[in-house]
Parts: C-alpha cells; sequence; structure tokens
C-alpha cells in the first residue's frame, strides 16, 4: 500500500490601491506555480499552508476559505509509490515582506488576475488550472 504525504498552500491575493493582486511563485523547476510543502507533526493542514505562505514568499495570511484538494500518486526512488494531496486555500495576505525562499523557488511576484490566469495558462502546471480558476471565483473573477 502506497504511503500517504499531505501537503498545503493556497492562492493568496491581496487588494493595493483598490485593485485584485494574485500572488504566483516561480518554483525551483521554472514553472509557475503556488506556495505549498509538507505537513509537520503536530500541524493542522490549516497551519501547514500559512507556514509555507510565509516560509517561501514572506507573506502573513489569513486563510478565507478552502478551494480544493488534487491527489495524485508519484513513485519515490526508495519509498516506492506514494500517494499525494494537497490541500489549497483562499488566502489574503495580512502583510509581511515579498521575499522568496531561494532555496525552495525562484522567485515571487504579484500580478493583476488576468495576467496571473496568462502565466498559469502558459507555464504553470495543468492540474494547477481549475485551482487558479475557483479561486479566481471567490473572489469575483471570470477567466
Amino acid at each position: 500500500m502506497p504511503s500517504k504525504q499531505i501537503s498545503a498552500g493556497g492562492i493568496v491575493y491581496r487588494r493595493e490601491a483598490g485593485q485584485l493582486q494574485i500572488q504566483l511563485i516561480t518554483d525551483r523547476y521554472g514553472k509557475i506555480s503556488y506556495a505549498k510543502g509538507k505537513q509537520e507533526n503536530g500541524e493542522t493542514i490549516e497551519q501547514t499552508a500559512l507556514r509555507e505562505i510565509k516560509e517561501e514568499t514572506g507573506i502573513l495570511g489569513r486563510i478565507v476559505e478552502p478551494i480544493d484538494i488534487i491527489a495524485y500518486t508519484y513513485h519515490h526512488p526508495q519509498h516506492g509509490d506514494i500517494q499525494k494531496e494537497v490541500h489549497y486555500y483562499l488566502v489574503e495576505s495580512e502583510g509581511g515582506m515579498l521575499i522568496p525562499q531561494t532555496e525552495e523557488i525562484r522567485s515571487v511576484a504579484w500580478y493583476e488576475p488576468a495576467v496571473a490566469w496568462e502565466r498559469q495558462c502558459n507555464a504553470g502546471y495543468d492540474n494547477n488550472d481549475f485551482i487558479l480558476e475557483k479561486a479566481l471565483k471567490l473572489l469575483g473573477v471570470q477567466v
């Protein structure tokens, strides 16, 4: 039976001068993605999401609501098949300084919703399309 691994993260947004902005990261492979990471012992999934966002991007956030879960299985050379669940939340930025954790990601930036959607479609992981689409809908943006 495959091992199970839980990760969590979020689509982080803010309103800057009345304009909605979406946070995107460029991961270590050069793909567009969202801050996320593995759950640590004793953490709730929500705590994992907020900790990973803070560690990877420097932003403090507040969970607004769950978006969805991506589930898949991958093969690890030493541990065999791993069932992975990634829990995504809609997270409002509450401060902090945008600083990428360069050990984990290449960069992080804020984008207008239409630009964020275009970058996701052109340079993101296919299984993340519906995560951003759902987040934007929750924020009242149609793509």
